[in-house]
């Protein structure tokens, strides 16, 4: 987290509701592993199996139809995983498995020239998922994966003649199953990080008071609309049409670029929804949490309205408007929960995770 983070949260732990509705910070930490973290990362986890089998029988029976299915469960994966990732902290960040889930963006191509190399090497270990495992992060997650459905070659897996490519793929979808299934375990554990978020505590390893737990919360909603604004869409969105960069567009050869960023909106929504955050707003300020959900909801609907190839929708004025608005939306998110929302709890200045610190 950045230097910047000094909040303070006495809202949650004195309530500035009245005694009889009073707020906890393990209220608000509960709700939202119960109603948004828990369910999130099981959708991920059986999404993730579908695609490990699909990819199977892709691999047992070359066809159009099963290369067509095996896409289909991949962009399910993208959209349950762009949902689930936005809690960038706890179990998704042991041994790497944030990074190895994906691996973007990948600016100097590094990780697309080592899942190319070893797909023209056919290296035997890539084709084992424990042995993937410990390969470099960009050769076994999605970013792979989209290479090996979507890339120059692709369509060979509609037919006999390369049996290396599928097994890659399977392997590595078989990877990303893996994963989502040891997170959606770390999260149920009884006394595993949602017992310690939930619980802060002077003798907690990690949040000593309510006042860090919640912070940690909040923290997701500021940093990923900055990230999604800033990162995700401006990464291919110029200032100008002139400026655009399609090809620098998370999930692009899969047409999933705009689907993640309605994901990772619809994800804020759920989770803000799901940890009845906006009510520990004083009553006068109440109105806020719908305004924020709303904003929320209408910046899924405006992403999820820009379908088909991004660089097509970049060159369609009309198109390449509703992502302008998208942006504008984001921000002005930013301007709600970053700052109104936050004066109202008493937060200080406000904070950001992508400014080097």
């Amino acid at each position: 987290m950045s230097k910047h983070l000094a909040l303070a949260l006495p809202f949650l732990l004195a309530a500035v509701m009245p005694a009889s509705a009073a707020i906890k910070a393990s209220d608000v930490i509960g709700r939202a592993i119960d109603g948004f973290i828990r369910p999130a990362y099981a959708s991920l986890d059986e999404h993730a199996a579908g695609l490990t089998k699909a990819m199977h029988r892709l691999c047992e029976a070359p066809s159009g139809q099963n290369l067509e299915a095996a896409r289909v469960a991949f962009s399910g994966t993208v959209e349950a995983w762009s949902v689930a990732e936005i809690i960038a902290f706890g179990p998704i960040k042991e041994n790497n498995r944030l990074e190895r889930m994906l691996h973007w963006p990948d600016r100097k191509s590094i990780g697309l020239r080592q899942v190319q190399a070893t797909l023209a090497s056919k290296d035997a270990s890539a084709t084992d998922p424990a042995q993937l495992a410990q390969k470099s992060v960009a050769m076994q997650g999605l970013g792979a994966l989209e290479y090996v459905l979507y890339g120059d070659g692709a369509e060979t897996l509609a037919a006999k003649d390369d049996s290396y490519r599928c097994a890659y793929g399977a392997a590595v979808a078989g990877n990303i199953e893996t994963m989502a299934g040891e997170v959606r375990e770390a999260w149920q554990k009884p006394d595993g990080f949602a017992s310690l978020w939930a619980t802060p505590g002077p003798k907690n390893p990690l949040y000593r008071d309510g006042n860090e737990a919640v912070t940690e919360l909040v923290g997701v909603f500021i940093n990923d609309l900055e990230m999604i604004r800033d990162v995700r869409l401006k990464g291919f969105l110029g200032a100008k049409p002139e400026a655009d960069k399609p090809k620098q567009a998370i999930y692009w050869r899969s047409q999933n670029t705009t689907a993640s960023l309605a994901g990772n909106l619809s994800g804020i929504d759920q989770l803000f929804q799901a940890s009845k955050l906006g009510d520990a707003l004083p009553a006068v300020a109440q109105w806020m949490a719908e305004s924020i959900h709303i904003q929320l909801a209408n910046g899924v609907t405006t992403a999820k309205s820009v379908a088909g190839p991004i660089d097509k929708a970049l060159a369609d004025p009309a198109l390449r408007g509703k992502l302008e608005h998208f942006a504008l939306i984001t921000s002005s998110l930013s301007t709600s929960i970053g700052t109104r929302m936050t004066a109202e709890f008493g937060l200080t200045a406000g904070f950001s995770s992508l400014d080097g610190d």
